[in-house]
C-alpha cells in the first residue's frame, strides 16, 4: 500500500524536473537559437568606378554551424540576394576556409562554427555623383544545425539588411572595421605562385598534381594536410584520399562521390576540380596555410606506352583488320570501283599501274591519319565519362547524309544514268593525266569513309586497346591499319602478273560496272536506314522525295548535257540539274526537331484533361498518308508551338499507321472516313474539325479565337 502510494508522487516530481520538449534535452532548442546576421561596410565613403567591400557575419549560436559553398551533404550554404542602386554590381561570396568534421550522413561536412564572416567586392558606376548617399541592400539565406538543422534567418528577425555609403573623390576606409575586415582576409585562402596544379581522373577519383616552381618547397607528405573540395563530388583527403610523390611533383588522390550516404542522393557530377589546400604549416615560400586551388579542367591522364612484346600484337591486329575490312559491306563497293579501273589498266604501262596503286595507298593513309588525328583530339578534349571510339563520326547525321548521297549518286553513275568522268571515281581513264591519279587517290580516301563503321574481327579489340595509347603508338596503330586496307591493291600495282590474270576488258565490262552498281545502292540504301533513325521515322517521306529529286538531277544531267547537244540544250540542262540537286538536297537535310511535344492520344486522356479544363488538339496522321507529312512540315513552326505552350494545348497524336479500331470508331463519330483529321477540343465547348490541309496562319488563328489566353 506504502509503495502504491509513493511511486505516484515520485513520477510527478520526476516529470517536474523534465523538459516540455524531449528534443530539447538532446539537441537543444532550436527555436530558442538563432543566429545573429549583420552586413557591415569596410568603408565610409566610395569613389566612383573603384570597387570596396562589404561583408555577410553570422554569429551563430554555441554548437551550431553554417556551411561552405560546397556542404558535403544536403545543406544549404550562405546565399545573398542582393538589391542595388543602378549601375552597382555585387561579386561573388568570398569563401573562408571552413571546419572539416564528421557529417550526420556518413561523410565529412564543411562548416562555419561561431562567427563566420563572409566577404563580397561591390563595384559603383564610374559616374558616380559626388556627395550623394547609396544604400545597399541584402537579402541573406543560410542553414545551421546541431543534429537538427533549420533556415535562418530567424522569422521573427529582420529579412534584409542594408548599409549605406557616401560618394566621395576617394574611398575612405572605416576605422571601425578595420579588425573584422582583417580577420576575414585572414581567413581566406591565397592563390600560390610557388606551384603549378593539374586535376586528372583517376581509379575512383581524381587526382591533384602539385608541380613546385622552385626547389625550397616544403615536403608536403611531413605535412597535416587536408584537401577541401568546393565541388560535391569530389571527397575530402581525409575521407580516403593520399598523397604521394612523383619525381618533383604531389600527387593527391581523391575519392570521387557518386551519391550522397545513407539517403542516397545522386550527385550530379562535372568536368572541374576546385578547392582549398590546407595545413597548420607553411604551404610555400610566403608562409601561405590555405592555398586556393583554382577551378582545373579535368582531364584524363597520360597513358604510358606499351612495351614492345605487347604492342606488336596490336599492330598485328590492326593490319589484320585492315585487311578484313577489304571485305566488309561497307567497303566492298569501292573494290567494285577499283577493281574496274585494274581491268582498265591492264595491258597498259606497268610503272604507271603502280603509281595508281600508290596514289591509292596514300589517299587511304591521309584519310586514316585525318580521322585518326580528329579522334585523338576528340579523345583528348572528352570530358570525364565521356567515350570516344572510331566510327563516332558517324553519330552526326550530317555526316551520314553526305555519305548516303555519295554512294546514291556513285551508283547513278555506274549503273548508266550519267557519267561522271574517271577521274572523280578512279575508275579509269587516261593513265597519263594527273586527273586519274587524282581519282586512284580519291577512291582511297571514299575506301577509308565507308570503312569506319564496320568492325571486322579482330578489328574490335585492336581499336580497342589502340585508343588508349600515347600519341605516336595511337598513329603508328592506325597506320598500319591503313595499310591493312590498301595491302591489296599495293600488291596488284607492284606485281603486274596478277594484274595480267584478271579478265581483259569487252563488252562485259558495262554490264559488270552496272551489276557493280547494286552494291552502292545497297550501301546507300543502309545509310539511309541509319539516316532515318537517327532523324526519326516520320521525316523520312522528304528523304525519300529528296533523293527522288537528285535522281531526276542526274538523269538531265546525263540525258541532255552530252557533247552531241546544242549549246543551249546543255545550258538548260545544267540549269534543271542544279534546280533538282538543290531541291533534292533540301529535302533531304537534317530537319529541325519539334518544338511540339506529341502524347499518345486515347479517348480517355482526352476526357481527363478536358475534365482538368485543358484544351486538347489531337492528330490522327499516319506514315502513309502523304497530306498529313505536308502538314507536319508546314504548319508547326516554332511560333505555333509556342502559342499551344502559351496557351495550355496539349497535342496528342493518334497514329493510325497500323490498323486501330479505336481510331477507327472515333473517326466514324466524328464523321470521317479519311486522314488527316485534326481536331481541337475546347472545355465546354463542341469539338472544331479542321481542314485536310494546314497552314501555320490557320493554326494560329484557331489556338487564338477559340483558346483563352494566358493568365496574367
Amino acid at each position: 500500500m506504502k509503495a502504491a502510494l509513493v511511486l505516484p508522487a515520485l513520477l510527478v516530481a520526476l516529470h517536474a524536473q523534465l523538459p516540455e520538449d524531449p528534443l530539447e534535452s538532446a539537441f537543444g532548442s532550436p527555436q530558442a537559437e538563432w543566429s545573429e546576421a549583420s552586413l557591415v561596410s569596410e568603408v565610409s565613403t566610395i569613389a566612383p568606378g573603384e570597387p570596396f567591400t562589404v561583408a555577410l557575419v553570422l554569429e551563430h549560436p554555441d554548437g551550431w554551424h553554417s556551411y561552405y559553398k560546397n556542404s558535403g551533404g544536403t545543406e544549404q550554404a550562405p546565399a545573398i540576394e542582393w538589391t542595388l542602386p543602378p549601375g552597382f554590381e555585387a561579386g561573388p561570396i568570398q569563401w573562408p576556409v571552413p571546419e572539416v568534421i564528421d557529417g550526420s550522413l556518413d561523410n565529412k561536412s564543411l562548416v562555419y562554427s561561431h562567427r563566420a564572416i563572409f566577404p563580397v567586392e561591390i563595384t559603383p558606376p564610374g559616374d558616380l555623383p559626388i556627395g550623394e548617399t547609396f544604400s545597399l541592400t541584402a537579402k541573406p539565406t543560410w542553414q545551421i544545425c546541431k543534429m537538427l538543422c533549420k533556415n535562418e534567418p530567424n522569422p521573427d528577425a529582420p529579412q534584409t539588411y542594408a548599409v549605406e555609403v557616401i560618394a566621395a573623390e576617394t574611398t575612405t576606409p572605416d576605422p571601425a572595421r578595420a579588425t573584422l575586415f582583417a580577420e576575414a582576409r585572414e581567413s581566406l585562402p591565397r592563390p600560390s605562385s610557388d606551384w603549378t596544379f593539374e586535376a586528372t581522373t583517376a581509379e575512383g577519383g581524381f587526382a591533384l598534381r602539385l608541380s613546385p616552381e622552385n626547389d625550397a618547397l616544403p615536403d608536403l607528405s611531413a605535412l597535416d594536410l587536408e584537401f577541401i573540395p568546393a565541388v560535391p563530388y569530389v571527397a575530402p583527403l581525409s575521407a580516403g584520399g593520399h598523397i604521394s610523390r612523383d619525381g618533383d611533383d604531389w600527387v593527391i588522390t581523391l575519392k570521387r562521390l557518386t551519391e550522397i550516404p545513407l539517403i542516397e542522393q545522386a550527385i550530379e557530377q562535372g568536368d572541374t576540380l576546385s578547392g582549398i589546400l590546407v595545413s597548420e604549416q607553411a604551404l610555400d615560400g610566403s608562409g601561405t596555410t590555405a592555398i586556393e586551388i583554382p577551378e582545373l579542367v579535368i582531364g584524363k591522364p597520360p597513358t604510358p606506352p606499351l612495351p614492345l612484346a605487347k604492342f606488336l600484337p596490336v599492330l598485328g591486329g590492326m593490319l589484320l583488320g585492315g585487311l578484313i575490312l577489304n571485305l566488309m559491306p561497307c567497303v566492298f563497293p569501292v573494290i567494285g570501283i577499283k577493281i574496274m579501273g585494274f581491268v582498265q589498266q591492264a595491258g597498259e604501262d606497268r610503272r604507271k599501274i603502280m603509281l595508281h596503286g600508290l596514289m591509292f595507298a596514300v589517299g587511304v593513309l591521309v584519310s586514316f591519319w585525318a580521322l585518326s588525328g580528329i579522334l585523338f583530339a576528340l579523345r583528348s578534349g572528352a570530358a570525364p565519362g565521356e567515350e570516344v571510339g572510331w566510327g563516332y563520326q558517324l553519330q552526326n547525321p550530317w555526316t551520314i547524309l553526305v555519305l548516303m548521297l555519295v554512294m546514291f549518286v556513285l551508283g547513278l553513275s555506274m549503273y548508266g544514268v550519267f557519267e561522271i568522268g574517271a577521274s572523280a571515281t578512279g575508275v579509269g581513264g587516261s593513265l597519263q593525266s594527273k586527273q586519274g591519279l587524282s581519282g586512284s587517290f580519291f577512291s582511297g580516301i571514299l575506301a577509308t569513309v565507308v570503312a569506319t563503321p564496320c568492325s571486322a574481327p579482330f578489328l574490335g579489340a585492336a581499336i580497342g586497346v589502340a585508343i588508349t595509347l600515347p600519341a605516336l603508338q595511337f598513329f603508328l596503330a592506325f597506320t598500319f591499319m591503313a595499310l591493312g586496307l590498301a595491302l591489296p591493291y599495293l600488291i596488284l600495282s607492284i606485281f603486274p602478273k596478277l594484274v595480267d590474270m584478271l579478265p581483259r576488258p569487252g563488252p562485259w565490262m558495262e554490264s559488270f560496272k552496272q551489276a557493280m552498281s547494286f552494291l552502292l545502292f545497297a550501301t546507300a540504301g543502309f545509310l539511309l536506314w541509319v539516316y532515318v533513325g537517327q532523324i526519326e521515322l516520320a521525316n523520312m517521306l522528304t528523304v525519300v522525295i529528296g533523293l527522288t529529286l537528285i535522281a531526276i538531277a542526274a538523269w538531265v544531267y546525263g540525258r541532255w548535257d552530252t557533247p552531241a547537244r546544242r549549246s543551249s540544250v546543255r545550258w538548260t540542262a545544267r540549269g534543271l540539274t542544279v534546280f533538282f540537286a538543290a531541291l533534292g538536297l533540301y529535302a533531304c537535310k537534317p530537319p529541325k526537331a519539334s518544338a511540339i511535344q506529341w502524347e499518345t492520344w486515347s479517348e480517355s486522356k482526352v476526357e481527363e484533361l478536358l475534365e482538368e479544363g485543358t484544351p486538347v488538339y489531337v492528330d490522327f496522321t499516319a506514315q502513309w498518308c502523304a497530306t498529313c507529312q505536308l502538314n507536319k512540315k508546314r504548319a508547326y513552326p516554332d511560333e505555333v508551338a509556342q502559342l499551344m505552350e502559351s496557351r495550355g494545348i496539349v497535342a496528342l497524336k493518334g497514329d493510325k499507321t497500323k490498323a486501330d479500331p479505336e481510331i477507327d470508331a472515333k473517326l466514324e463519330e466524328l464523321g470521317r472516313s479519311a486522314i488527316p483529321v485534326n481536331v481541337l477540343y475546347v472545355p465546354g465547348e463542341e469539338p472544331i474539325i479542321t481542314p485536310e490541309v494546314l497552314s501555320a496562319d490557320y493554326l494560329t488563328r484557331l489556338f487564338t479565337e477559340e483558346t483563352p489566353p494566358p493568365e496574367e
